[in-house]
C-alpha cells in the first residue's frame, strides 16, 4: 500500500482554509481512503492509518512512503530508518514502513494520481460545516469511488478488493486509540491550553496539573487516574473557549472562593486555631501569594505560642497584616524573657 499527503484549500464554515489531504491506496484493488487535517504530524499520521487500515479491515505487508513524510527519520530510499514510534506503530500492524529511491516518485503513482481528483471533484466547489463534516463526506466519497466501475480495471475497486482482502494483515485483537499525551495546568480562570484552544475544567481543579489525552475527535482531561472532562476536538480559531456549563461555580459564587486552600493555611489552623480570623483577614490580605504564609507559619512554629497569640491579637484590633510589624511586636514580648538586661554589667 501507498501513502503521502498534499496541501490544497477547501471551504470550512464559509472561511477558505489550507488543508493537508492524506491519502493510503492499496496497489493491487486501488482502494483508496482519505482524510483532511489542519496539520499533519506523526500524531495525525498514525490516527489517519489506523483509520485507514480499519477501512480496509487489514493492511498490506509494506507501506510506501516518499523520502519527505512525516515517517522518516533518518536516511533516504532503501537505507531510510523510520522514526521509531511510527516503527513500533506499524509493528502493531505487521507492516513495515518503505521509502522510494530518490527521483523515482512513479513509484507512488498510485496514491499521487488521485489528489487531482480529490482537488477537482471533492473540494472544489464544496462548502463543509466544519472539519468533522469534512472528513464524514470524504469517507463517503471513498465509498462512491471505490464501488464505481472503472473501465481502466475493468472492474471496480470493490471487486477487485474481494480477491485482495485475503492476503492483508489482519487487525490485531486489541487497537488502542491513537492520542498524544502532555500535561497542563489549569489557569485562573478554570481552563486548559491544547494548540491554542482552550478547554474548561471543573472549577475546583484550578492551579492543578492535568494529563490531557488528545485525540482526533476529543480533548480528554485526567486528574490522575480520574477522567474529570471531556470535549470534542475544535481546530480554532485560536483562543477559542470550549466551556461545560457543569465545570462553572454556582451562580452568585466566584471561583476564587473555591479554590483550595494553600497548604501552609491548613496547616497553621491545625497547629493553633485560634488565629482563624486574623488568618482570614490576612488571606484577604496576601491574595493568594504562598510567601507571607509560609512566614507566618514559621513565625507560628519559632515563637513562643502565647507571645505569639497575644500580638496576633493586637495585630487583628488594628487590622496589621505587614509580617514585619508582627514580627516586631512579638519580640518586644519575649524580650525580658529571653533577652533579660543585666543589670550589674550595666553599672560597671
Amino acid at each position: 500500500m501507498q501513502h503521502d499527503t498534499s496541501p490544497h484549500y477547501a471551504s470550512i464554515a464559509g472561511t477558505r482554509v489550507r488543508v493537508q489531504t492524506a491519502s493510503v491506496v492499496l496497489c493491487f484493488s486501488r482502494m483508496i481512503f482519505f482524510q483532511h487535517y489542519p496539520r499533519f504530524t506523526r500524531f495525525e499520521c498514525k490516527a489517519f492509518l489506523a483509520a485507514g487500515i480499519d477501512y480496509f479491515k487489514g493492511s498490506a505487508g509494506r507501506c510506501m512512503v516518499d523520502n519527505s513524510n512525516v515517517v522518516v527519520a533518518a536516511g533516504t530510499g532503501a537505507n531510510m530508518i523510520p522514526a521509531p514510534e511510527m516503527a513500533a506503530f506499524a509493528a502493531r500492524y505487521g507492516f513495515v514502513f518503505i521509502a522510494h529511491k530518490v527521483g523515482d516518485a512513479n513509484r507512488s503513482a498510485r496514491v499521487e494520481a488521485p489528489f487531482h481528483r480529490i482537488e477537482t471533484a471533492f473540494l472544489t466547489g464544496e462548502t463543509f460545516a466544519d472539519w468533522r463534516d469534512l472528513n464524514a463526506r470524504a469517507r463517503a466519497t471513498c465509498e462512491t469511488w471505490n464501488a464505481k466501475y472503472s473501465s481502466k480495471l475493468h472492474a471496480s475497486r470493490r471487486e477487485l478488493f474481494a480477491a485482495e482482502q485475503a492476503h492483508l494483515k489482519p487487525l490485531p485483537l486489541h487497537v488502542p486509540e491513537v492520542y498524544q499525551l502532555c500535561i497542563r495546568i489549569v489557569d485562573a480562570e478554570g481552563y486548559v491550553n491544547v494548540s491554542r484552544v482552550r478547554y474548561s475544567a471543573p472549577y475546583r481543579l484550578i492551579g492543578r496539573s492535568l494529563e490531557v489525552r488528545e485525540t482526533l475527535e476529543r480533548v480528554i482531561l485526567y486528574d490522575g487516574p480520574r477522567r474529570v472532562a471531556s470535549h470534542a476536538r475544535i481546530h480554532g480559531p485560536f483562543d477559542t473557549r470550549v466551556t461545560d456549563p457543569e465545570h462553572r461555580p454556582p451562580r452568585g459564587q466566584g471561583l476564587s472562593r473555591h479554590r483550595a486552600p494553600a497548604p501552609e493555611q491548613i496547616e497553621i489552623l491545625e497547629i493553633e486555631p485560634r488565629v482563624s480570623s486574623y488568618l482570614k483577614a490576612f488571606k484577604q490580605y496576601v491574595g493568594e501569594r504562598r510567601a507571607p504564609l509560609r512566614r507566618l507559619l514559621s513565625m507560628l512554629r519559632d515563637y513562643p505560642r502565647a507571645a505569639f497569640l497575644a500580638a496576633v491579637s493586637d495585630a487583628e484590633r488594628y487590622r496589621l497584616f505587614e509580617l514585619d510589624r508582627l514580627e516586631t511586636m512579638v519580640l518586644r514580648r519575649i524580650a525580658d524573657d529571653y533577652f533579660p538586661l543585666d543589670l550589674e554589667s550595666a553599672d560597671e
